[in-house]
């Protein structure tokens, strides 16, 4: 299993970083999960639309799913449209992106598949469990599975004692990191921290830790530290390009921060 990150940035895109999302390979089949905004860019870094063949989406916040639109726009004005585009979502998660056209404009582009987290299906080679994680809207935590690998992705969430059961033994956990050390009063049921999400690799047991959806402006490195206070294990902090392969016991260095 390849994961490949197109973005790492919360809320919204900066200049050097699109928000949420990941290209997630194995045996030749490509899972997007979270085209969030300005991932279509770094997308087409690694090949064609045409070339995706399914999409995950954890929840139906914009820096997750808005680049679902240009992804599908740009399958079916082409000129020659590929079949339609599998798209799992949560119920209603991506009702909005997709009545930013008429429907009747992309209505062969995509076949929209909605679950309800805790729900578990096929995405191809991929068993997919999903969980119920605590956010503004629903979020499902996500477990793909192969004969060979565990990536356990947590989308946006809160603190919760199904975090560990998600990643248990996983060989990437990509875990929301929002905030340092601590979230603001109002969001701290919803969102995470680095130093938290260092703490629920540990108690999950899994092989590597690789910290995502970091705030605007915040310092890759800050984030690496309060998550290291408690995993000492390989780590590092999504950055477009960054290329992981799951399970990969050598290569990049565990402290370093872009490094996993």
């Amino acid at each position: 299993m390849r994961l490949t990150v197109l973005g790492g940035c919360g809320a919204w895109p900066t200049a050097d970083q699109a928000c949420s999302g990941y290209l997630v390979e194995y045996a030749g089949f490509r899972l997007l999960v979270d085209p969030g905004y300005a991932t279509l860019p770094r997308l087409l870094d690694h090949g064609t639309v045409e070339a995706v063949d399914a999409v995950l989406i954890s929840h139906g916040h914009p820096d997750h799913c808005a680049d679902l639109n240009p992804l599908l726009r740009a399958r079916q004005l082409s000129d020659a449209p590929p079949p339609a585009l599998p798209v799992y979502a949560p119920h209603g998660a991506v009702d909005a992106v997709l009545t930013l056209d008429k429907p009747s404009m992309l209505a062969e582009a995509y076949r929209l598949t909605e679950f309800r987290p805790g729900d578990r299906f096929e995405i191809g080679p991929f068993v997919t469990d999903t969980w119920l994680l605590p956010h503004f809207v629903p979020n499902a935590g996500l477990r793909l599975s192969t004969p060979e690998a565990v990536l356990a992705y947590t989308g946006d969430t809160g603190p919760s004692p199904d975090i560990p059961r998600l990643a248990r033994d996983a060989d990437l956990l990509l875990s929301e990191a929002t905030h340092l050390h601590q979230v603001p009063t109002a969001d701290a049921p919803y969102l995470l921290t680095a130093r938290l999400a260092g703490r629920y690799a540990v108690q999950a047991g899994a092989a590597r830790l690789l910290l995502t959806h970091l705030w605007p402006g915040t310092d890759p490195e800050a984030a690496h530290e309060a998550a290291a206070e408690s995993w000492r294990g390989p780590l590092g902090v999504a950055a477009p390009g960054l290329v992981v392969d799951v399970p990969h016991r050598a290569g990049r260095s565990a402290s370093a921060p872009g490094g996993v």
